[in-house]
């Protein structure tokens, strides 16, 4: 059965000239727009929203985004190598799958291109080139018939920030060649993104009884519809009526433990931060703990302003 074209730039709404700034904005808007947690009763939104990330996931990545602008709509005529570069020496196809738990997994099209031997459901896995000797030493030890080391290999692993906050476990399901086997990897609290997470031996096959490289997860942190990750931080917009910022009063504000009631002083402008300690992400350094939540006061303007009040508010943007 053929394979549908995907056409990345259209999913995300952008030009084909688009900047990493621009591809970033607008997966930013479209991800929290369609995130399944915001659209329960929509069947179709966990769907749109892993196209979503599959767009992002290859035009925010240089080498895959001009391997993808290459092939354009022709893609058909291409074909991938044998073996594929997670395979390492022993030449069998590597595939990593997270046997569709992964709220991001990638599409046909997406492993066609992207998976060579080893993308599996759940990855467009790679070669990472730290499990393999290299130069001389390589070349040497294949010519004298030594054992030679399989490849590290890298693959995405997409967690919530829910996901980050408590830690979490992933069933892997791994493929070389003719076997098969499933590995269940823990991912400890605290994460951060673009950290990579170490399964020792289940990278590459070695070969001449040289032993496996390592498999690593490349942690990516899904969007969340309300809060924003910044390191350890949270960041989340508050809004609240007009006359609770100009007054004074009690807000609640989302937090991943639940709601909070903070007191809101009065004379609070648009843009006040309020810093609720320890309700960030844990900390992985020595002392541990947890980020902070900064949370960003919104006035809502009331829809006709009330008689007589007048604190100073008219030149501020609401």
């Amino acid at each position: 059965m053929a394979v549908e074209y995907k056409d990345y730039y259209k999913i995300l709404g952008v030009p084909r000239t688009a900047t990493e700034k621009d591809i970033k904005a607008a997966y930013r808007k479209l991800a929290r727009k369609h995130h399944p947690d915001v659209n329960k009763n929509d069947p179709k939104a966990e769907a749109r929203f892993k196209e979503i990330n599959e767009a992002n996931e290859v035009l925010s990545d240089p080498a895959k985004r001009q391997r993808y602008d290459q092939l354009g709509s022709d893609w058909p005529s291409y074909r991938p190598g044998p073996g594929g570069p997670g395979g390492g020496p022993g030449g069998g196809a590597y595939t990593v799958d997270f046997g569709g738990e992964d709220m991001g997994g990638f599409s046909d099209f997406f492993r066609t291109i992207f998976g060579g031997g080893f993308g599996g459901a759940g990855g467009g896995g790679r070669a990472s080139g730290g499990g393999s000797y290299g130069g001389f030493e390589e070349v040497f030890r294949q010519q004298q018939g030594g054992p030679v080391p399989g490849q590290d290999v890298e693959t995405p692993v997409e967690l919530t920030l829910d996901e980050v906050l408590r830690g979490t476990m992933r069933m892997l399901q791994i493929g070389d060649g003719a076997h098969s086997r499933k590995v269940e990897v823990k991912i400890p609290p605290g994460v951060r993104d673009g950290s990579r997470v170490r399964v020792a031996g289940e990278g590459g096959q070695g070969a001449r009884g040289g032993p496996r490289g390592d498999l690593y997860l490349r942690v990516k942190t899904i969007p969340h519809p309300l809060f924003e990750r910044k390191g350890e931080d949270l960041l989340v917009p508050v809004t609240v009526p007009l006359t609770t910022a100009v007054l004074g009063g009690e807000v609640s504000v989302p937090t991943l433990d639940g709601p909070v009631g903070i007191k809101v002083p009065a004379g609070s402008r648009p843009g006040r931060v309020f810093r609720l300690r320890n309700h960030g992400l844990p900390r992985l350094e020595a002392g541990g703990g947890r980020g902070d939540l900064l949370a960003t006061l919104n006035p809502a303007p009331p829809h006709a302003p009330a008689a007589g009040l007048d604190c100073g508010w008219g030149s501020a943007r609401l």
